[in-house]
Formats: structure tokens, sequence, C-alpha cells
């Protein structure tokens, strides 16, 4: 059964740090481009940062020099370690992993930046 769990969500003042995690199970990690999602109220889900089986990574222009991708394969995890946080980066993080025509999806974990 193919799985992602996301954690490390929750409430931060704006400047603060986060670490999201995601933790895969059931399918050949290294092999997957895993990327971070992210989905305000009321917007589109959009893409945060990517980064793929050999390790280049992607992101957004409102995230680059404040959020960092990175992945462990010996632990089957993708982090999103997040910086200087604002409230317009509010939002519920999604984990994606991503080979070919296989996709998949965590549940979401929300982060919420407010003083």
């Amino acid at each position: 059964q193919e799985q992602l769990v996301e954690s490390g969500g929750g409430l931060v003042q704006p400047g603060g740090s986060l670490r999201l995690s995601c933790a895969a199970s059931g399918i050949t990690f290294h092999i997957y481009t895993m990327g971070w999602y992210r989905q305000a109220p009321g917007k589109q889900r959009e893409l945060v940062a990517s980064i793929s089986s050999g390790g280049t990574t992607n992101s957004v222009d409102s995230v680059k020099g404040r959020f960092t991708i990175s992945r462990d394969n010996a632990k089957n995890t993708v982090y999103l370690q997040m910086n200087s946080l604002k409230p317009e980066d509010t939002a519920v993080y999604y984990c994606n992993a991503y080979f070919r025509s296989l996709a998949y999806w965590g549940q979401g974990t929300r982060v919420t930046v407010s003083s």
C-alpha cells in the first residue's frame, strides 16, 4: 500500500521556522521525484518545491532563499525546511511523489503563520 505521511505543521509567528517531513512507504522511494505543494484558502494548489531522484531541486520564486527541500533516501523521507515564514505562507502543505504515470499524495499538514 503506497502511503505518504506528512508531519511538522503547526502555528508559528511571522519570521519563524518549521520543518515539514514526509515519510513514504510502499514505493521505491529513490526513483521518485518528490514535491511539496500548498493550498491556501480559496486558492488553487501550487507547487512549492521539488527534488528529483538525482537531487536536482526547484522552487517557486516566492519561497526562494527561505525554503529548502531535501531528501533522505535511506529514510524514505523528504523534508521542507521553511525559514522566515510569512503570513502568506499559511496553507495546507501536501507531499507528492511522482514517477512517470504514477503519482501519490499525502493527506496534508496545516501551516499557519500568524502573530
